[in-house]
C-alpha cells in the first residue's frame, strides 16, 4: 500500500504546475551552496587538514629528524637493523605527504579563494604552503615550489626559493595588516581562533627563522630579511599566549602513539647527556623514568635512559625498559610549532650577528630558556641559568658488555652566560638550548646542528653509508635525504636539474645551501 501511495504521489507530482518547482524541492536539512558561501565552508573546511599534514609521523619524522638531532631513537632493529637511523635510506616519504596532503589541496583552495575575492584566506592558504615547504626543503634541498601546478614545472634552487618565500611573505603579511578586523577565519582556526594580529606575528617569526637559518650562506640578505621581521610593527611571537600552536583535531600526538601504542621509540642517549649532564629540570617533563634501577645506575639522581642513534641493536626487548616520554603527551590536543623560546634564541643569535633591532645576545638568550621552562611546567630556571659548572656526560650503554653503543660527550657546554666568551661558544649555548627547547618538533634542530654545528652531538654508532646513497664518514653525520624515488624514475631529467644547483649529487653527504661547513663566523 504504501508503494501504491509513494507512486501515485510521484504521478502527481511529476504532472503538477512546476512553478516554484525549485523552492518547493529544497531539503530544509541540506546545506545550501549559499549557505556555504555566508559560513566560509566552502573555503574554510579545507584549512584543518592542510594544517594538520604539515608534520609528519613515524617514517617521515621520527626516523629522520627526529634521530638525526638526537630527540628519540628506537629500541628496535628496524630491517634488520640497516635503516634510515644507520644511514641507510629505508623509508623517505616526507615529500609525499607534504605535496598530496598540502600542496595539491592548498592550489585548489587558492583558486577558490581568488575567484570569489576572499583575500584573507589566500593569504592564509599561501602561509599554510610556506610552513610546510619550509620544511621539506631542509630535507631534500630543491623543492617544486614556484612552478607548482603549472604544465612545466620545475625544482626551484634552494636560493630561488628563500627569496620567493620571503617574497609570498611580504604579500601575505601585506594582506593581513589590511584584514586585521576579518573575522571569516575564526570558525576554521583551532590555533588563534582568527585573531590575524598573531597570524601576523607568525608571519614575522617565520621570516626571522628562515632569515637564521640562511645567514652563513647569504648574510646580506639574511640581514635584511631578519631586520624586516624585527621591525615589523606587528611584532613577533615572544609570549608563550602567542605560540603557534597546530591542533591535533582529536587525533593522538604521532609521539605517543609510536611510543605507547607501538613501543618503537624512546628517549635518545643524546637528550640523557645534555638533560642529565646539565641538570635540566625540563627531563621530567620530556621523559618518564627508565622502568630498571641498573639502567640509569652512573647516575641515579636522574633516573633517565636513552638509546644511542644508530645503535647496534640485537632485539627490541633488549631496550624497551629505557625512558619512554612522559605520559602527558598521550592526552594532549596540540603541538607547537612556533613558539616564544624559538624566537628569543633565534633574537639571541641575531644579535651575535649585528642585526640591527635584535637587542641583546644575553637578554635574548635568557628570555628563551625561561620562556622554554614556562612553556613545558619546569620551575628552577633562576638556578639553571646560574650554572656554569654542569656538563654533558660521557654515556654507557648497560645492556651490551664493553663498549658497544657507549660515547664520550663531544660537548662541554655549561648553561650560564658568559660575556667574555668567543661568539662561536656564544652560540654554542644558544643553540644547545634551542635544541632542548624545541623537543617534539625536531626540524629546526636538525636543521640547526648541520648549519652552525651546535649541539655537539655524538656521531652515530653503527654507520651503514654506502654507495647506494652516500658515504657518510665515521666522524660525520647525515646531510640531506635524497629525493624521493617516484621523482627519481618519474621526472629524471627535473631531478638532475635540481642536483645540478647543489654541492654535490642527489646523495645524503651532499651539504644544502645554508650548510656551508665554514666557520660561524
Amino acid at each position: 500500500m504504501k508503494k501504491i501511495l509513494y507512486l501515485f504521489f510521484a504521478a502527481f507530482l511529476m504532472n503538477s504546475c512546476t512553478n516554484g518547482f525549485e523552492e518547493a524541492n529544497v531539503n530544509p536539512y541540506e546545506i545550501s551552496d549559499e549557505s556555504l558561501t555566508q559560513d566560509f565552508n566552502h573555503i574554510g573546511s579545507f584549512y584543518p587538514s592542510l594544517l594538520s599534514n604539515i608534520f609528519g609521523h613515524q617514517i617521515e619524522e621520527n626516523l629522520v629528524a627526529e634521530s638525526y638531532c638526537d630527540y628519540m631513537a628506537p629500541p628496535s632493529p628496524f630491517a634488520g637493523g640497516v635503516n634510515n637511523t644507520t644511514y641507510y635510506i629505508t623509508w623517505n616519504t616526507y615529500w609525499d605527504r607534504i605535496y598530496n596532503n598540502l600542496m595539491a589541496p592548498a592550489s585548489q583552495v587558492i583558486d577558490i579563494a581568488e575567484e570569489g575575492g576572499y583575500d584573507v584566506f589566500v593569504a592564509w592558504a599561501k602561509l599554510i604552503r610556506i610552513l610546510g615547504m619550509s620544511r621539506l626543503t631542509t630535507y631534500h634541498g630543491p623543492v617544486i615550489y614556484t612552478t607548482y601546478g603549472q604544465t612545466n614545472s620545475s625544482y626551484d634552487s634552494e636560493e630561488t626559493l628563500y627569496n620567493a618565500f620571503f617574497a609570498d611573505l611580504d604579500e601575505i603579511q601585506a594582506v593581513f595588516a589590511a584584514n586585521e578586523d576579518y573575522a571569516g577565519m575564526k570558525k576554521f582556526d583551532a590555533s588563534y581562533s582568527g585573531d590575524i594580529t598573531n597570524w601576523e606575528k607568525l608571519v614575522n617569526s617565520m621570516r626571522l627563522k628562515l632569515a637564521i637559518r640562511i645567514s652563513k650562506v647569504a648574510p646580506a640578505l639574511a640581514k635584511a630579511q631578519g631586520e624586516k621581521a624585527i621591525a615589523d610593527p606587528a611584532g613577533l611571537i615572544v609570549s608563550n599566549d602567542d605560540n603557534f600552536n597546530i591542533s591535533l583535531y582529536g587525533s593522538d600526538l604521532y609521539l605517543s602513539i609510536i611510543c605507547f601504542q607501538w613501543n618503537d621509540t624512546r628517549m635518545s642517549a643524546g637528550m640523557e647527556s645534555f638533560l642529565v649532564g646539565l641538570k635540566d629540570p625540563r627531563i621530567s617533563k620530556y621523559f618518564q623514568p627508565a622502568t630498571n634501577a641498573s639502567l640509569y645506575a652512573d647516575h641515579p639522581a636522574y633516573p633517565y635512559k636513552g638509546i644511542r642513534n644508530g645503535a647496534y641493536l640485537v632485539a627490541k626487548d633488549d631496550h624497551t625498559a629505557f625512558s619512554m616520554i612522559n605520559s602527558s603527551f598521550e592526552s594532549i590536543t596540540e603541538r607547537p610549532y612556533m613558539t616564544a623560546s624559538e624566537v628569543y634564541f633565534d633574537l639571541a643569535e641575531a644579535a651575535l650577528r649585528g642585526w640591527e633591532g635584535a637587542g641583546d645576545a644575553q637578554t635574548n638568550y635568557e628570555a628563551g630558556v625561561r620562556a622554554s621552562f614556562a612553556q613545558w611546567g619546569a620551575s628552577g630556571v633562576d638556578a639553571y641559568l646560574a650554572d656554569d659548572t654542569s656538563k654533558p656526560i660521557d654515556y654507557n650503554d648497560p645492556v651490551y658488555s664493553g663498549t658497544i653503543n657507549d660515547f664520550t660527550s663531544r660537548s662541554t657546554v655549561t648553561v650560564k652566560w658568559n660575556d667574555a666568551d668567543s661568539n662561536e661558544l656564544k652560540l654554542e649555548k644558544i643553540i644547545t638550548q634551542k635544541w632542548i627547547a624545541g623537543f617534539t618538533n625536531p626540524n629546526e634542530p636538525w636543521a640547526d646542528f648541520r648549519r652552525t654545528g651546535y649541539p655537539k652531538l655524538p656521531t652515530v654508532y653503527k654507520n651503514d653509508s654506502n654507495s647506494d646513497w652516500g658515504i657518510i664518514p665515521a666522524n660525520e653525520w647525515i646531510k640531506r635525504m635524497p629525493f624521493v624515488n617516484s621523482e627519481r624514475t618519474s621526472n629524471p631529467a627535473g631531478v638532475a636539474a635540481a642536483v645540478a644547483t647543489m654541492k654535490g649529487g642527489d646523495l645524503i653527504s651532499t651539504r644544502l645551501w645554508w650548510d656551508t661547513g665554514n666557520s660561524n663566523f
